[in-house]
């Protein structure tokens, strides 16, 4: 007999609260999985954002003597610690993305277990990718610390500014996952797009940086808005532009619900399909 699945707002949320410990235990054997058989575990995810840290300097600070504001006075280090903000945002994003059209296709053993409840499998990734996060985040503020001598209270903040980059993330992730189903050529393309995504967004460069005329398109990307709001509570100590947050969370709750409603509408499909 087939089933229905809920496809509502209101079952969005439940269900990541009624399947909260299952995608707990999920992310952490995630996590804990991509490492294990190497000599240095868990450590690689505190080694790798140092690393990158440390090259993001040389780079760009040493190789292309660049400076984020013309004229303006920094270190190497402020350099790459502004930088590194806008990769954190840029990476959860795209870690979550470049994994969503293969959820379901790794999974096939829990296709045919009707009650597992696959719309977890996204929310699996995500918990990765905000793990990974995490870490990179304590790496730019302990470098932010030792070459400034202070942390600005503002940091609390960010948590919230990310929160609606985690909901349109999640709607397109279970979009891509159902999707990537049917449309195995969509894994191909998630790569390409998130790398393009790192270009026209301000992660190597300030928007004021950009012609007048091209900064309007800089706002089309995802992850602008995210990455300034971030940069102003990590770095500069500013509180958020509390509007632009607002009308963010409320496209990003669409998103969301569009994504999860098409999970949740081709789901049944899935089975013949694998």
């Amino acid at each position: 007999m087939s089933r229905r699945y809920r496809a509502s707002i209101v079952a969005l949320f439940s269900s990541f609260w009624t399947n909260k410990q299952l995608i707990w235990e999920l992310t952490r054997r995630d996590v804990v999985g991509r490492y294990r058989g190497s000599l240095m575990g868990l450590a690689w995810s505190f080694f790798n954002p140092i690393l990158m840290l440390a090259v993001y300097t040389f780079v760009f600070s040493v190789v292309f003597r660049s400076r984020w504001v013309s004229g303006g006075e920094s270190s190497r280090v402020d350099f790459a610690i502004i930088l590194f903000s806008g990769l954190i945002v840029h990476g959860l994003f795209a870690e979550c993305i470049n994994r969503a059209p293969g959820l379901i296709l790794s999974n096939t053993n829990y296709v045919k277990k009707i009650v597992f409840p696959l719309e977890v499998l996204p929310w699996v990734a995500m918990g990765s990718a905000l793990f990974h996060a995490l870490v990179s985040l304590l790496v730019l503020l302990t470098a932010f610390f030792l070459s400034n001598k202070y942390i600005p209270w503002t940091v609390v903040l960010f948590p919230l500014i990310v929160a609606p980059l985690v909901l349109l993330t999640m709607g397109l992730a279970w979009f891509l996952s159902a999707t990537g189903v049917f449309v195995r050529d969509i894994g191909q393309t998630t790569s390409i797009i998130t790398s393009i995504l790192m270009f026209v967004s301000p992660v190597f460069y300030p928007s004021s940086n950009l012609p007048q005329k091209y900064r309007p398109l800089l706002q089309l990307s995802p992850l602008t808005f995210i990455i300034e709001q971030g940069r102003g509570v990590l770095i500069w100590g500013t509180l958020p532009n509390w509007y632009g947050w607002a009308a963010y969370s409320a496209t990003s709750v669409v998103v969301a619900w569009l994504g999860f409603w098409w999970f949740q509408k081709t789901r049944k499909g899935f089975a013949d399909v694998i």
